[in-house]
C-alpha cells in the first residue's frame, strides 16, 4: 500500500496525503506546496506518506 502511495505522490501529492491521514492540515500543506511548484508538493508527500 505505501508503494502505491509513493506512486500517487508523483502525480498528485495532496491525494496521497488525504488517503494516508484523513482529512487534515496537512493535505492543504501538500495542496498549497504542489500549487507553488510540482516538486516542492511531491517532496512533502512522500515525507508524509513514508512517516511512520
Amino acid at each position: 500500500m505505501k508503494i502505491l502511495l509513493i506512486v500517487l505522490c508523483f502525480f498528485f501529492p495532496f491525494v496521497a496525503v488525504l488517503i494516508k491521514e484523513g482529512p487534515n492540515l496537512h493535505v492543504l500543506w501538500a495542496f498549497l506546496l504542489q500549487l507553488l511548484g510540482h516538486v516542492p508538493g511531491v517532496i512533502y508527500g512522500i515525507y508524509r506518506v513514508t512517516r511512520d
